[in-house]
């Protein structure tokens, strides 16, 4: 049976120096890549850093290996954006899941609940956290509550 890693990313929706979190990011891709069986990577589209890792993820496959990974978009409930352009957006993710839980809440919760079952599935929570305040930062404070392996890259 197929062996999937799940990894789920969070951080700041502004990020200072995309350069050094993008070749950051890359090291990361690259490794798991190379060294796991199939890779799920989650993402959200919620700012900088989320784009970031969606369009590191997809250069990694296309230049190191695209077979045995998946990237997947993980959103809250149907946005507007993705109910407009949903050709565009299954031809740039290899899947696109809409959280039930999340999508029945309240809009001001909905993202939070999204994240913590991203959270709950991954094996490996990759961030970019430089201050302790904010969504992204009280995702990974999740995290860390559930016991998971947490990279912050904005400690490199």
């Amino acid at each position: 049976m197929l062996e999937i890693f799940t990894v789920a990313f969070f951080g700041h929706r502004y990020i200072d120096n995309m350069f050094k979190v993008e070749e950051l990011l890359e090291e990361q891709i690259r490794k798991l890549i190379n060294e796991k069986e199939y890779v799920d990577f989650l993402v959200g589209r919620n700012g900088e850093f989320d784009q970031c890792v969606s369009s590191t993820v997809l250069r990694v496959r296309k230049n190191v290996r695209d077979d045995n990974s998946a990237l997947v978009l993980v959103l809250p409930y149907p946005t507007a954006e993705y109910l407009n352009n949903e050709n565009y957006f299954h031809d740039y993710y290899t899947d696109i899941e809409i959280s039930h839980a999340a999508s029945v809440a309240h809009p001001k919760s909905a993202i939070q609940i999204r994240n913590r079952e991203m959270v709950d599935r991954a094996d490996l929570v990759i961030c970019y956290i430089e201050h302790e305040k904010g969504g992204a930062w009280q995702t990974v404070k999740y995290a860390i509550e559930q016991g998971k392996t947490i990279i912050n890259l904005s400690n490199f």
